[in-house]
């Protein structure tokens, strides 16, 4: 595969110089407020009247943006802070999906988060919403420098609610009580253990994922003011609108053996033709014996690319980081719920991204492939979906392997056929390129985890679920019953 990993990189520079140097919004000032938004209704009866400071707060803001709000301790419980914080009901700009971050990326936070949100256009609130709290095993490899960036933070599984303009939150510390009684009592004389006390510098993280990125510059986390700007801004702006044309050009030019330069998708091939390709793609990789054995590659299925769903590359960390090779695929649930619709999927990504970079402070979107409840595929982390891209999915695990996500909460709720008929199809052919038999087993060396120490070589299904790396529900139940089957099927795509 190394014949290939740098293959199109010659073309990035050329190809930069093709893309428009200043899109529309780099001309855009603060966006006028929508006729849906003056018309909003009143609040339900119970919520607080709207004060100016909360018709500021719900102006809109430039297209894909983060608010990030420091939580404080509940009226009710202000004596003991360090049990339940959140915030009250408010107005806020528009947003689509919602977490909570925190300072110590090691620390967990034990208890429950909690969030209401009100629909916009409507004003309708919803019901308590659960938010997932388990979400450090999502993550880069310890010791690596995604990990070590002073960047990361840690953080709740991101949790999509759709177009809202406002929020209230509560988090709530809760003990365990099944330890402190293995019955389940909590009453008598029995001594239950403290609440632990919630990790420090909790915020609330609102994000808003504007409209398609590839018509938008920058990571703007305001609106923009009103008026002419002066020659130093100009200049920026101009720098920023070279850095963002040269990483849009970056992340096309990496799959350039597969697509156009700036193709939205990757188009699907049938399995001779895949064979054709990985031949193709692997001139000096291949010994003799290798080049006359069947490759045993899946068809390529259409893959939706970062440009597609609209990946604004400015957010990103700039260029790639590879390991040698893909001998194993994890499967995850984003645990991000399952009300959207698939054609909100490019919003729900870019928010995913947006939150994983900006809020959890990682280089780029931590899976390298995500698949919706309708059983599309999309590209993930930027390096190219033929190459072996080091992923932050699997703490422990990330290096020789690749991460799957398919969108949604999937505990108590089945996947859809079109998902798993997804992820058998990708696991076959990306795996395939590999030599990897999806039915087989294979050893990868633990980085560290909860499950596994680090340097301990571990057995591993090829396409495994989350939950075999670490000790997790990821991905959970329903979805973990189905890997058997996806399993089976990628191999019959193989033609195994």
């Amino acid at each position: 595969m190394r014949g290939f990993l740098a293959s199109s990189i010659g073309v990035t520079c050329a190809a930069a110089l093709a893309l428009p140097l200043t899109p529309p919004a780099l001309a855009a000032t603060a966006s006028p407020v929508p006729a849906a938004e003056a018309a909003r209704p009143a609040p339900r009866a119970g919520a607080p009247a709207t004060t100016s400071s909360d018709r500021r707060a719900a102006e809109p803001s430039a297209a894909g943006s983060t608010q990030s709000l420091p939580l404080e301790p509940l009226a009710r419980d202000r004596t003991t802070p360090s049990a339940e914080q959140g915030l009250p009901r408010r107005a806020v700009r528009h947003f689509s999906l919602v977490g909570v971050v925190w300072d110590d990326p090691y620390a967990e936070l034990h208890g429950r988060v909690q969030v209401r949100t009100r629909t916009a256009g409507t004003g309708t609130w919803s019901g308590w919403q659960d938010v997932e709290t388990h979400n450090a095993d999502h993550a880069a490899d310890p010791d690596t420098p995604e990990r070590a960036s002073g960047r990361v933070r840690g953080a709740t599984a991101p949790l999509w609610v759709g177009d809202s303009d406002g929020v209230e939150l509560r988090v709530r510390s809760e003990s365990d009580d099944s330890a402190a009684d293995p019955t389940g009592h909590t009453s008598g004389t029995r001594n239950v253990p403290a609440a632990p006390p919630l990790p420090s510098g909790l915020r609330l993280e609102l994000v808003d994922p504007g409209e398609d990125d590839n018509a938008s510059s920058g990571d703007e986390e305001e609106p923009r003011a009103a008026g002419g700007a002066n020659a130093e801004t100009s200049a920026v702006t101009e720098t920023s609108a070279v850095a963002e044309a040269s990483a849009v050009a970056e992340a096309s030019a990496v799959n350039a053996d597969l697509a156009a330069f700036g193709a939205t998708e990757i188009a699907a091939l049938n399995r001779a033709e895949s064979e054709q390709e990985y031949l193709a793609l692997n001139p000096g990789g291949l010994t003799e014996r290798q080049l006359r054995a069947k490759p045993y590659v899946g068809p390529r299925p259409g893959i939706v690319t970062r440009r597609g769903w609209g990946a604004n590359e400015g957010l990103r960390e700039s260029g790639f980081r590879y390991t040698k090779k893909v001998k194993a695929a994890f499967v995850h649930h984003t645990a991000s719920g399952n009300s959207y619709r698939c054609s909100q999927v490019p919003s729900l990504i870019r928010s995913i991204y947006r939150y994983h970079v900006k809020s959890m402070g990682w280089r780029d979107i931590g899976y390298n492939f995500l698949i919706d409840k309708c059983g599309k595929i999309y590209e993930g982390r930027a390096g190219g979906v033929a190459k072996p891209v080091l992923g932050a999915h699997t703490l422990g695990f990330n290096s020789n392997s690749m991460g799957i996500a398919v969108l949604g909460s999937y505990g108590a709720t089945k996947p859809s056929k079109s998902a798993v008929k997804a992820v058998a199809r990708l696991t076959a052919w990306k795996l395939g390129l590999y030599r990897m038999n999806p039915k087989g087993k294979t050893y990868l060396k633990s980085a560290g985890s909860n499950l596994h120490r680090k340097g301990k070589k571990v057995r591993l299904n090829v396409i495994s679920g989350h939950r075999d790396g670490f000790k997790t529900e990821c991905p959970g139940r329903k979805l973990y019953g189905k890997l058997g089957s996806a399993r089976s099927k990628a191999a019959r795509y193989q033609g195994r």
